[in-house]
């Protein structure tokens, strides 16, 4: 049977999250390298950008490289960069076509010279598509999102462009990377491990989790299904109680 049969249309999450793990592990257990895993996940990334398109999922955010993977070996590193650079070059006809808004979050500035005036380029490109928005998380970290938010309500405090005692929620959203996008409702986390890896901390308060073993570059259509099918399967409360969620 097909799986997209047993998806609601009308109820597929509005944005979703992922952080695409178990490259390395894949390519080792080829006897590869590393790296060799980062290139075969570029058709994981593909399906799943389309097959969110295509269930009509407005927003999709992928965990690309962390603020921490600024620590791993310098050859892996410039790979990664070389990389991002080549797969947007290559994808963004793909993007054209298919109605995809390329965004980014993190700290872009740290970013190699080519790889931060590349993705620009794209965006600048892409910034009139509707279909679905891609956000690329680079050198990101959420901790220091946060930081970052802070100190800049605090420097708009400091003059008076901001009432202390009218900082809400609102005012915090509006100062996150994220301010352009909606609060996920879905995170996915590939490779078994069950973390969230100080990604997307404020943005997931009240996003569904789903993690399964498939490692990164193996992840298809098919269990991109079954994340929507596992997540159209849990209640959501958001604090309530089911009584009040069923009224």
């Amino acid at each position: 049977m097909d799986k997209k049969l047993l998806i609601d249309l009308q109820r597929v999450p509005k944005h979703v999250a992922i952080i695409m793990d178990g490259n390395g592990r894949w390519a080792k257990s080829k006897g590869m390298e590393r790296i060799f895993g980062h290139k075969n996940a570029l058709t994981a990334v593909r399906e799943s950008i389309e097959t969110a398109a295509e269930l009509g999922i407005a927003a999709i955010t992928l965990y690309a490289f962390s603020t921490e993977n600024w620590n791993r070996p310098k050859i892996e590193v410039d790979a990664l960069m070389s990389l991002l650079v080549s797969s947007l070059k290559k994808e963004l006809p793909t993007f054209q076509e298919n109605g995809v808004k390329v965004n980014a979050i993190g700290n872009i500035e740290s970013l190699p010279k080519k790889a931060k005036n590349t993705l620009n380029d794209v965006i600048f490109d892409t910034q009139n598509n509707k279909t679905i928005t891609l956000t690329l998380a680079l050198s990101y970290g959420a901790r220091e999102e946060i930081v970052n938010a802070i100190k800049n309500i605090s420097k708009k405090v400091v003059n008076n462009d901001i009432d202390l005692e009218k900082i809400d929620e609102n005012t915090i959203n509006n100062h996150l990377y994220t301010f352009n996008l909606p609060d996920v409702d879905l995170l996915i986390r590939t490779s078994g491990e069950q973390r969230i890896s100080n990604f997307l901390l404020w943005q997931l308060a009240y996003a569904e989790l789903y993690f399964t073993d498939i490692l990164w570059p193996d992840f298809r259509q098919e269990h991109f299904y079954d994340a929507i099918i596992d997540y159209q399967n849990r209640e959501r409360r958001f604090g309530k109680t089911s009584e009040q969620i069923t009224k």
